[in-house]
């Protein structure tokens, strides 16, 4: 297994050897936090991407990636903002900052990964079984299944189609009368009011 990313040719060994050491270790972040690689753990980043690095320096070395990446996914910068982001990380004065090495090779793992980590990080938070489709009508019924009249009135039928990630569909059918649908649209609205306080806070 390697964590390696292509180079540019006309820069120094060195440099080079700093590049791919950088893409990798951001490759294996994304493996172990966004696409859960179980396989991929610290210590095997350490000891294919820096053997030579004491345990407490490469400890600090990848909670601050991680710390990054987690700022740049949650945000979801497109290229202005990462770039605005890496130019003041690499302005702070003292540990906490970014060389320009370390910033090249973010950018390049982010414009690379973006829209995988972002999948990744709506599949973490999305709810299950999710809603895949749904359909829906509405019938007149003459008489309720006792054949008294006094149940006669549009009756909307729905069938909400739910689904586990790779599981088959599972169909729900609701039936509502026109009360319990006007229940229905008030408790949504109240929710659209709630929604729209939030907001209007923030």
């Amino acid at each position: 297994m390697a964590f390696t990313h292509s180079c540019d040719p006309h820069v120094n060994m060195a440099d080079v050897e700093v590049a791919k050491s950088l893409s990798g270790l951001l490759s294996g972040i994304a493996q172990m936090v966004y696409y859960n690689k179980s396989e991929i753990t610290e210590e095997l980043l350490k000891n294919e991407l820096y053997p030579e690095m004491p345990q407490e320096q490469f400890k600090v070395l990848i909670e601050k990636m991680k710390g990054l990446i987690k700022s740049i996914a949650t945000a979801d910068m497109d290229h202005a903002q990462l770039e605005a982001f890496l130019t003041a990380q690499t302005k702070r004065h003292g540990g906490g900052g970014l060389s320009a090495e370390q910033a090249a090779a973010l950018s390049r793992f982010w414009k690379s990964q973006r829209v995988r980590v972002r999948e990744s990080l709506l599949a973490q938070h999305r709810w299950e079984p999710t809603l895949r489709g749904l359909s829906w009508r509405v019938d007149l019924q003459t008489g309720d299944s006792h054949g008294n009249a006094d149940h006669r009135g549009p009756v909307a039928l729905m069938e909400l189609e739910l689904g586990r990630a790779g599981q088959d569909s599972e169909f729900l059918c609701l039936e509502f009368d026109e009360t319990k649908v006007n229940q229905v649209l008030k408790k949504m609205a109240d929710i659209q009011e709630s929604i729209d306080r939030i907001v209007q806070r923030t």
